[in-house]
């Protein structure tokens, strides 16, 4: 991340205090700006604790090419990042590189092999092709059933807590406000339509040059507040935390039914249901049986982990899978970075980037049309939204 002040001073409220809003706030800072970070709740509390922190594209090959192109300029700055949070806060990320596997088996519901191997050729992604021999070589204890696996060597994973962590204390370096228990109830716009300011739940009025809506799951709630479509609802996801030795799983085992990411300490983060119930919170037996039935069935060697914990979050989902980002037709000096979906780690860096630059008059380097906050809203079932 180049560090280019331009020392205008704009006033920017940032609406969300998770992962894109903290690292949009910081980079805004970085250019120049004065944000100041709105968080409902608690900072950081939502998904982007949640999820399981893996830098890939979740089958990139079903989305449209821009969405590749978005992911793999985010992906990029990972190491940049990571580094100068650890240099600015002493806090690592546990960025690391352990690749991710896809297992193949005969009664698996979609074949994802000859999809995900073009997509790979196509973009230039190393991938290799496992036989059944090989696979269980790189993976011990995953079912003799399996038929063989693409394995891409170079995908990464960081610790969502500690990234947030870690923003959070650069930004407390730099003097960005983050302020907990800020509910945002409304925008104000002047005789122009321009947004000049936002007033929380208190009745408090906030000064603002521009205002990022990066709530998450809640932004579509907010949105319609203030007279703005965007479908960006919650999708719940559960997650089971497991516990082996060091080294039991050596890479991301990612198959539909459910993912297995290894942590240098042993843990095996075991996740996630997709659920379409609104704000339902709450963890359930019948889900999380379903992901250790499916974790048992993929990778039987893991029968015996220790079951440690389990935990939900609500991804800030969308029709197509595709977040929204850009200014806001209609209200100008609105913008909208939210409806990451399953990918809001992955995209995080990339987002505060682009969405830092943009806010501050940089026009964007590359087509974002697909990405645009007043496009058509089309459900794409393999993508979008989960059948309820």
């Amino acid at each position: 991340m180049t560090d280019r002040k331009q020392d205008n001073g704009k006033r920017v409220v940032v609406i969300g205090g998770g992962v894109i809003g903290c690292l949009t706030a910081l980079y805004l800072h970085r250019l120049g700006a004065s944000p100041v970070i709105l968080e409902k709740g608690s900072a950081g509390h939502e998904a982007s604790w949640a999820g399981a922190g893996i830098l890939c594209p979740i089958h990139p090959w079903l989305y449209q090419d821009s969405f590749t192109h978005l992911i793999e300029d985010s992906l990029a700055l990972y190491p940049e990042l990571s580094n100068m949070l650890l240099e600015m806060t002493g806090i690592s990320v546990q960025w690391r590189t352990t690749g991710l596997l896809i297992p193949f088996f005969e009664d698996d519901r979609i074949h994802h092999h000859d999809n995900a191997l073009a997509w790979s050729e196509r973009f230039g992604w190393p991938v290799e092709r496992l036989d059944t021999a090989q696979t269980q070589a790189h993976e011990p204890t995953i079912s003799a059933q399996v038929q063989g696996a693409l394995l891409w060597p170079e995908v990464g994973q960081v610790r969502n807590p500690r990234l947030l962590a870690a923003a959070r204390k650069a930004l407390e370096i730099c003097g960005v406000p983050i302020r907990e228990q800020a509910e945002v109830t409304g925008l104000n716009e002047n005789a122009q339509g321009e947004v000049i300011s936002v007033t929380l739940a208190n009745g408090e009025t906030i000064a603002a040059d521009a205002v990022l809506l990066a709530a998450g799951s809640w932004s579509g709630e907010l949105g319609s507040k203030i007279g703005v479509s965007l479908p960006v609802e919650p999708v719940k996801g559960q997650i089971v935390l497991l516990k082996d030795k060091p080294g039991r799983v050596n890479h991301i085992i990612k198959h539909d039914d459910a993912y297995m990411v290894p942590r240098v300490d042993g843990h095996i983060l075991v996740g996630a249901s997709m659920e379409r119930v609104g704000f339902k919170s709450g963890t359930t037996a019948a889900v999380i049986n379903q992901l250790l039935e499916a974790t048992y069935r993929i990778t039987p060697g893991l029968k015996d982990a220790q079951i440690v914990q389990q935990w939900m979050g609500f991804r800030p989902g969308s029709p197509d899978g595709m977040p929204y980002l850009g200014p806001v037709e209609g209200h100008p000096g609105l913008w909208v970075a939210s409806g990451h979906y399953r990918n809001g780690v992955a995209l995080a860096p990339g987002t505060a980037d682009l969405m830092s630059r943009w806010i501050m008059g940089e026009a964007p380097h590359f087509d974002l049309s697909d990405f645009r906050v007043n496009r058509p809203a089309i459900d794409k079932a393999k993508v979008g939204f989960p059948v309820v």
